[in-house]
């Protein structure tokens, strides 16, 4: 059985110059600090609110190191260079917060172009877009409930989602691009299943051009995964499975205590890794029918795969089957993967700053909650420093 040895820095950090893995090491050694993050999430929504510029100090630091760029041009050296390391790139147009139907149709034309771009240059894999940048996230809320009724203008702010998510999905099935479709908080996430489900119907017939997330950390996702499976079987379609373990977990937490239900997510981190690793497990008993994204940065789950992979006697490039990491996170994963023979792809986010600036508000936060995370960033940049001193 083949062991991917995550710890290999001098494959994990092979085209960053001493320079970049300093700047990298002070970063992570900043949002190391619950503190800082908590106190830097703060001042950074009151900058947001009173429209204060942040552009002086969010671009040189966190904005550097997790995100592309402002356009897609801005990215494209780094798609590049990622590219020599036989790493893929997927250029999520991270902009959150548009709130008018202006707004969505300007989302809109930018997720086209990335499909565009996706269809042209054969280092960038996937076309993505967070449903709540199209709509009205409230529809989206009242919409996934039985028995619950729209008003004439809700109707119809759907109804445009509904359209924008069915031509996005057609042009992607015209060019030929898989196209994933973000998860978002449990109550949303209803309503945007459906019109998932719809456009898997309507796409998939020949392979997985549309693609929905799970988010593993929810109580319910690997019976929904399951039935998914069986349905697809039913009626014919192929089913694109993004697994990742979630993004919401204080919210949705705090939201149920408020609304008196039970909590949708796992008690614990070991019952979502459970669920996550079932999860690969069930997709690869039935990979005659999906592909998968292993959005994780967790090497347990990508062992996992990697053991799951060689179990069946596919070979690591097996084009169904893909892993993932954030661009700026776990280049140990990545990279020591792509060095293998397996398929990797970076999520390169990209976007205006003050745009940006929640996606880089969450990836702070990310680092700061997940055990282990930040540390681990940190102890094989000192290792892979310590290495090329030596090497002097």
């Amino acid at each position: 059985m083949q062991k991917i040895d995550f710890t290999n820095t001098e494959i994990a950090f092979n085209d960053k110059t001493n320079g970049d893995l300093a700047w990298a090491k002070h970063l992570f050694t900043i949002i190391k600090s619950p503190l800082m993050v908590k106190t830097g999430k703060h001042l950074l929504n009151i900058a947001l609110t009173i429209r204060f510029p942040i552009r002086w100090i969010v671009k040189p630091t966190l904005y550097r190191h997790f995100v592309g760029g402002e356009t897609i041009d801005k990215c494209l050296p780094r798609v590049e260079k990622l590219s020599n390391s036989k790493v893929k790139s997927i250029l999520d147009y991270s902009v959150e917060g548009a709130d008018s139907e202006k707004a969505f149709n300007a989302v809109f034309d930018e997720i086209v172009r990335t499909i565009e771009i996706t269809a042209q240059n054969p280092n960038v894999e996937f076309a993505v877009f967070k449903p709540t940048a199209l709509v009205f996230p409230d529809i989206l809320k009242k919409s996934g409930f039985d028995n619950v009724d729209l008003s004439e203008l809700e109707t119809k702010g759907l109804d445009n989602f509904i359209s924008r998510v069915d031509q996005l999905c057609q042009i992607a099935h015209d060019r030929d691009v898989k196209l994933l479709i973000d998860a978002e908080d449990v109550w949303y996430q209803q309503s945007i299943d459906n019109v998932v489900v719809a456009m898997m119907k309507k796409y998939n017939g020949k392979k997985p051009i549309v693609w929905n997330t799970w988010q593993m950390y929810r109580t319910d996702r690997l019976q929904n995964l399951d039935e998914t499976f069986q349905n697809a079987r039913n009626d014919n379609y192929f089913v694109g499975v993004k697994f990742v373990r979630g993004a919401y977990m204080e919210k949705e937490r705090k939201r149920a205590i408020t609304g008196k239900y039970p909590s949708p997510i796992h008690p614990n981190k070991e019952a979502t890794d459970k669920a996550y690793d079932d999860g690969l497990t069930l997709a690869m008993e039935n990979i005659d029918i999906c592909e998968i994204f292993n959005g994780t940065h967790n090497e347990n789950s990508v062992q996992l795969l990697v053991n799951r992979i060689e179990n069946k006697k596919l070979e690591p490039n097996d084009s169904r089957i893909w892993f993932s990491q954030l661009y700026g996170m776990s280049d140990h994963i990545s990279y020591n993967l792509a060095h293998a023979g397996y398929n990797v792809v970076k999520y390169i986010p990209y976007g205006p700053v003050r745009s940006v600036a929640p996606y880089l508000i969450r990836r702070a936060e990310e680092n700061t909650s997940i055990k282990g995370q930040t540390n681990r960033e940190l102890s094989l940049l000192l290792q892979e420093l310590k290495r090329r001193k030596k090497e002097l």
